[in-house]
């Protein structure tokens, strides 16, 4: 077997393209996104009418919401990026269980009475709850299952007001197969017809944790985001992975799984997507062998600048985010990385976005870094994305 290198013209938006891939999702792209947060929701859901084959990689760190009170219990990875992603990518249709579909997205109601919350838990496990009773086995009897490791293993004083029905799930299924989420994330996918690959960049539990300019160290990635506590004072120094208690783990950095490096290395493209910059993209790059991975795939490598005002980029400049992800991949590959292996191309619309600043393009010439500067945004929603347009520019340049 031989392997040549080609290059194309590509056209943005790619009308003959984009209606091949809907004809035929099944053998559609393999777009790889390093995400697992909210901001790519509405383009994975766009995704799935033209590739059953996008890959996203989750960060397994978030320490807020409902993700905390399991944490807390089990001391295991964050599953809620994870199964809103699972969800995304689910099949809708009749064809998808959509009885599965709407148990899998349902929570409890948060205002709901202890006791009466616990037995509705208790017919769920055994079958009788009209929700999970409406679904046919054998798939009812794995849901069971999962449900029923959870109940066992639920702390006494555990809280279930709130609590996302899939997240149990998945919390049971992770319990069940000795504190592995690639089992229970595979047969979850099954139940719902994922159309598409979700996994997290690493099984283990860990925290973010982050040195700031100013001298202080912040553990946890809920005080980071400036969602569910005041935003960051001080810009980011450093990103790193610890323990609740911002200890560093032992054996040192964890590595990323065979599998998941082949992933990144056999993926069509690979898009650095906009969210949260250091909680969502940057972590993203922490373990060890991911940036090694994406040096090692000769497709095109995109990087989409965030929207906005992001909490987690105080004091940066939209030149800064691109060379600051440069460097944490370097940090895997080694600083003699050429540019090009890592970052091919900038998709943006600098007439109709809000970026933290403008790009400096001596910048990006000097890197070799090329600009795609496109319609991405809806005129008059300078802090969003269209994720159709979005969506269609990244299969263009499959």
């Amino acid at each position: 077997m031989r392997t040549i290198r080609i290059t194309r013209t590509a056209r943005l938006p790619d009308p003959i393209r984009i209606s091949r891939f809907r004809k035929a999702p099944e053998l559609g792209p393999a777009i790889l996104f390093f995400s697992g947060g909210t901001a790519l929701k509405g383009v994975s859901r766009i995704l799935k009418n033209y590739t059953f084959n996008s890959v996203h990689l989750v960060t397994p760190f978030d320490s807020g919401g409902s993700s905390a009170k399991l944490r807390h219990a089990f001391r295991m990875p964050a599953i809620g990026d994870l199964r809103s992603r699972l969800m995304t990518l689910a099949d809708e249709t009749i064809t998808g269980h959509p009885d599965v579909y709407r148990l899998f997205t349902y929570r409890f109601p948060a205002d709901g009475p202890r006791p009466q919350l616990q037995q509705r838990l208790a017919a769920m496990v055994k079958g009788k709850e009209p929700m999970v009773a409406r679904i046919p086995n054998p798939m009812r009897r794995l849901i069971r299952t999962q449900l029923g490791y959870f109940q066992e293993a639920m702390p006494k004083g555990f809280v279930l007001a709130g609590a996302s029905i899939g997240n149990l799930i998945l919390t049971g299924g992770y319990l069940n197969n000795h504190k592995h989420l690639d089992p229970i994330i595979f047969l979850f996918s099954k139940l719902v017809n994922v159309q598409g690959v979700v996994r997290a960049v690493v099984n283990n539990d860990l925290h973010l944790g982050a040195d700031l300019e100013d001298g202080h160290r912040v553990v946890g990635q809920h005080l980071l985001t400036g969602k569910e506590a005041p935003p960051l004072k001080s810009p980011i120094r450093r990103l790193f992975l610890c323990d609740d208690n911002g200890e560093l783990p032992p054996s040192g950095m964890p590595t990323i799984r065979k599998k998941t490096r082949r992933l990144i290395e056999k993926a069509d493209l690979i898009c650095f997507p906009p969210g949260s910059y250091y909680s969502s993209l940057i972590a993203q790059f922490l373990p060890r062998g991911v940036g090694a991975a994406v040096a090692a795939n000769d497709n095109p490598k995109i990087y989409v600048p965030g929207l906005g005002t992001d909490p987690e980029q105080i004091g940066m400049t939209l030149d800064q985010t691109i060379l600051k992800l440069l460097e944490q991949l370097r940090k895997d590959t080694g600083q003699d990385c050429p540019t090009q292996r890592l970052m091919n191309f900038i998709l943006m619309d600098s007439k109709h976005g809000n970026y933290s600043s403008p790009l400096n393009r001596q910048i990006t010439e000097s890197l070799g870094i090329q600009i795609i500067d496109t319609d991405l945004v809806t005129p008059g929603s300078p802090n969003r994305y269209n994720p159709e347009w979005l969506a269609a520019a990244l299969l263009s340049l499959c």
